[in-house]
């Protein structure tokens, strides 16, 4: 008589298999929880069903208990967006009109206080690329360090900065230029942000100090 399977050694093999496959998938996703680790870089925004264009969002402070950390990591990327959005430059003259300006997508206008922006607004390169019919023969790009944003003071408010400037032309790159930026933060409990901002700005976070502390001058002043 030909051999027979039992059925205990059907089962024992099927639960081989079984668990063979659970190895494989167990193995899959943790490979994939491995990959998305380091992305670490919080995103804050609000989530909502009802968009009202004339609402009005009201913050409050973010609870620094164990959560210290986060709001640390938070901070840390405003800062490094800001930069970014302040000196980078791109060979489009729209997408720089929209992004210095102050209508809805003017984030430098945005995260600053007005002091900040009304500096900012003085500096060579703005008046350069924001009137009508601008060209631009120039990109910039900003490069951080590691350790490249780190806190000033212990309120984490306060920021120092530092960061390579890296522009080219139609000539070729220009030399590099290092740069170290103080920039403070402010935060006041229960600040009102317009609807159109709970994306780009949910904590209602603005520079009230822009200082150049090495660099000669700031990166946005020069021909």
């Amino acid at each position: 008589m030909p051999d027979r399977v039992e059925p205990p050694v059907l089962i024992s093999r099927l639960m081989t298999f079984v668990f063979a496959t659970a190895l494989v998938v167990l193995g899959a996703l943790g490979l994939t929880l491995w990959q998305l680790f380091p992305l670490n870089r919080p995103q804050v925004f609000f989530l909502t069903t009802q968009a009202k264009p004339d609402m009005e969002i009201r913050l409050y402070s973010m609870p620094v208990k164990d959560e210290k950390k986060n709001v640390d990591l938070y901070l840390q990327s405003f800062v490094k967006e800001y930069i970014k959005a302040r000196n980078e430059i791109v060979k489009n003259p729209n997408v720089m009109q929209r992004k210095w300006g102050n209508g809805a997508d003017g984030v430098v206008s945005m995260w600053s206080t007005q002091d900040v922006f009304s500096n900012f607004v003085k500096t060579a390169m703005w008046d350069a690329l924001m009137y009508s019919g601008a060209t631009i023969d120039m990109s910039c790009t900003v490069e951080f360090p590691p350790m490249g944003v780190v806190p000033r003071k212990a309120d984490g408010l306060t920021w120092t900065a530092n960061f390579s400037y890296i522009c080219a032309n139609n000539d070729g790159q220009l030399p590099r230029k290092e740069y170290t930026i103080i920039i403070e933060l402010e935060k006041e409990d229960e600040t009102a942000i317009e609807w159109g901002d709970r994306l780009n700005n949910p904590l209602g976070i603005r520079v009230k100090r822009y200082e150049v502390e090495s660099g000669d001058g700031d990166p946005l002043n020069f021909e």
